[in-house]
């Protein structure tokens, strides 16, 4: 079987200049220097309706394909984004902020690319649910239509994959909408995907608020995909609730790690360091408040010292730098009013703590914050950023209340050189997904959402196909 989609990957040396608006559009600034990256297109919610009717009027012909074809394209959309990966990696890194090297720009764009294969090779036949002598009954899942997919700024390119890809092999089309912090990734992307998809599958519409608020009230948009923070998730659901939507909800997270007595400091630090710090703490399932037992208390802090003084924070394009700045002004002044209040309640600063003042960019420094009190709001309000609270404790089970004390459930981690003690740890936390010894390690085969306040719906693998289809049982 071979497609012969409308046109073929061309691999672009300025992926900048394709998606570039017309004169007039919104500035994009670089995090890192404040110069101008790039003019983003302010799309009107006229603009989404002339998307919207599009990918409706497609949708029928595409979900009229089988599986298999489906599946290609999305193969070929793989080979397209990685005979772009640098273009892509360097304009990510320069309007997001996150440097090329280490868990960052480069590995976002070979994670869209992975998603991309992964979900195309993943088999959703249909479930045999009774066969006896009283008949036959089957599942089926089936296209819903129309997909509005709204995404943040923290991992603009790799999330909209997670979106798009699934609603796409689903027999859905898709109508996206990016980040107003992070447009440019996102239509950069979609422009390369779309150098191989059928005409009018997969949108983009890069507006404002008003954008998403009538994607969330559309008639016309059958299902909504939405990673953010639970405040604008609450609004998306209130505003979704006339027209009966389907939705998947990957809302914030205040994500806990324990570490048990018999773990090994030294061995683990590392882990723990890039399961909080990966993307320089912007990760809605990052590592975000560290319970550690009394006994190896002051071993794992100077561990994880040792491992961040080898860290080095700048620019995202310079080759060493592995941390990079906050993505906006707004995140900078929430990490640093959370770590000015922790400081003023008398916990220990390790590492960090103290942004230089007046320097470009919206750097702020690798903090290391200890002794800090369970209710301290650097503990109970997600800073989302690099500033990782540690907290003291004395028995399993004040960890574990510690750890389910919030009403956010995202992802969690335990960390022992005992498994079998692990994971007994792991089945008593409240938490979409439980990590041993690793935290943040997302992978497409594996369902991922969260609990609680952190969303509903599940994302990845089979279950997250199924997510995307209508389920239909059929009885004979």
């Amino acid at each position: 079987m071979t497609i012969h989609p409308n046109t073929r990957p061309a691999i672009s040396k300025d992926l900048l200049s394709a998606i570039h608006a017309v004169p007039g559009g919104r500035e994009i600034t670089d995090p890192a220097t404040g110069a101008l990256v790039g003019l983003a297109p302010e799309h009107t919610t006229a603009d989404l309706e002339t998307a919207i009717t599009a990918a409706r009027a497609a949708q029928p012909g595409w979900a009229a394909r089988s599986h298999a074809e489906r599946s290609e394209l999305l193969n070929l959309a793989a080979d397209a984004v990685e005979a772009n990966a640098e273009a892509l990696a360097v304009l990510l890194s320069r309007e997001q902020g996150k440097p090329l090297n280490g868990p960052n720009a480069r590995l976002e764009v070979g994670a869209c690319a992975a998603w991309l294969r992964t979900t195309a090779g993943i088999d959703l036949e249909p479930e045999v649910l009774v066969d006896d002598e009283s008949g036959t009954a089957e599942l089926h899942y089936r296209p819903m239509g129309v997909v509005g997919a709204i995404g943040p700024w923290n991992w603009p390119m790799m999330i909209s994959v997670w979106q798009l890809a699934p609603a796409l092999r689903m027999g859905n089309t898709v109508v996206l909408k990016p980040s107003e912090y992070t447009p440019l990734s996102v239509l950069a992307l979609v422009h390369v995907i779309n150098s191989v998809l059928p005409q009018d599958l997969l949108h983009v519409v890069s507006g404002g608020r008003d954008v998403g608020e009538a994607i969330s009230k559309h008639p016309g948009i059958n299902k909504i995909m939405f990673t953010g923070s639970t405040a604008t998730g609450k609004a998306i659901i209130r505003s979704s609730a006339d027209t009966v939507k389907r939705l998947t909800m990957e809302l914030g997270g205040n994500d806990a790690g324990i570490v048990l007595p018999d773990a090994d400091p030294e061995k683990i630090a590392e882990n723990l360091f890039w399961g909080a710090f990966i993307n320089t703490g912007q990760t809605c399932a990052a590592l975000k408040r560290l319970y550690v037992h009394e006994n190896i208390y002051e071993e794992v802090c100077q561990a994880l010292i040792k491992v961040a003084k080898a860290m080095p924070m700048g620019n995202g394009l310079d080759e060493k730098n592995v941390l990079g700045p906050l993505q906006n002004k707004a995140q900078f002044d929430i990490v640093a009013s959370l770590v000015q209040a922790a400081k003023d309640s008398g916990a220990r600063v390790l590492l960090g703590g103290n942004p230089v003042a007046n320097q470009p960019g919206h750097f702020y420094p690798t903090t290391l914050v200890a002794d800090i009190g369970n209710d301290n709001a650097l503990v109970t309000e997600e800073q989302f950023g690099p500033a990782l609270p540690i907290i003291k404790y004395s028995t399993l089970d004040e960890a574990i209340a510690m750890a389910n004390g919030l009403d956010v459930g995202l992802g969690a981690s335990v960390w022992s050189s005992d498994i079998d003690a692990a994971r007994n740890v792991a089945a008593r936390i409240q938490a979409g997904t439980v990590w041993i010894n690793k935290h943040g390690a997302v992978d497409p085969r594996v369902p991922f959402g969260g609990a609680k306040m952190s969303g509903y719906g599940l994302e990845f693998g089979v279950e997250g196909l199924k997510h995307l289809g209508q389920p239909q049982a059929i009885s004979y």
